[in-house]
């Protein structure tokens, strides 16, 4: 399945859902790999992935992309993989979450005044976008910051995350250089940066859980 550039610009130019549909043809490369996904794994999600949690939270929690072994087979932004571990346990320790996380998205996880949704909302290859993808999607994020009234405060996991933050926030990559623990204010709203909280990142010790924590206590003493 694709689509032709002038059906994509068409598409892109009509007011978005905060999520694709599930067939949403923007991105060729990324519907020929849902595709093959599907094929190879037809219980998976497979399709673009929602964000979690309530429209009137105070924080938005923005990721990179679904994982392959994480929300693109569980349909629940980082669910099921490495990511999530550490970004669940955090918000429970930090009272943005109640209940237990058991990494599917059936274990009863309830988020607190916190949302969470991903820069570009389908699996890419090798968990890598390509900047039109990211560029094409950025509308879908634009569609939550719109859609939360009650929204405070932004957690970008990643530059990437960062990077697409930005542009709907009117702020320019000069304003608000990306950097782990680095806070951005954008009129009403803060932005936190914090390096992604992926097995890569905490295996080479780029981000310990301490660096992680000490973020989320930041917007954490700020919202309070």
């Amino acid at each position: 399945m694709s689509t032709s550039r002038s059906e994509a610009a068409r598409l892109s130019r009509q007011s978005p859902n905060v999520v694709p549909d599930r067939d949403c043809p923007l991105c060729p490369r990324l519907v020929a790999f849902r595709e093959a996904n599907r094929a190879r794994e037809p219980l998976w999600h497979n399709a673009p992935v929602a964000p979690f949690g309530d429209i009137k939270a105070r924080l938005l929690i923005v990721g990179l992309a679904p994982g392959m072994q994480g929300a693109n087979r569980t349909g629940r932004p980082f669910t099921g993989d490495y990511a999530g571990d550490l970004l669940y346990a955090t918000l429970l320790e930090y009272g943005f979450a109640k209940g237990t996380y058991h990494a599917r998205p059936d274990d009863g996880l309830k988020l607190v005044d916190c949302r969470i949704a991903n820069a570009v909302h389908c699996v890419p290859p090798q968990n890598k976008p390509l900047p039109v993808e990211i560029n094409t999607c950025r509308q879908f994020l634009v569609a939550n910051l719109e859609t939360m009234p009650k929204l405070r405060a932004i957690i970008a996991l990643g530059r990437i995350a960062h990077d697409s933050v930005l542009k709907p926030l009117k702020l320019k990559a000069s304003q608000a250089p990306f950097g782990h623990g680095a806070v951005h204010q954008a009129g009403a709203f803060k932005l936190y940066d914090s390096y992604h909280c992926s097995r890569y990142n905490t295996n080479t010790g780029v981000l310990t859980p301490d660096m992680f924590r000490s973020v989320f206590a930041k917007v954490k003493a700020d919202l309070d």
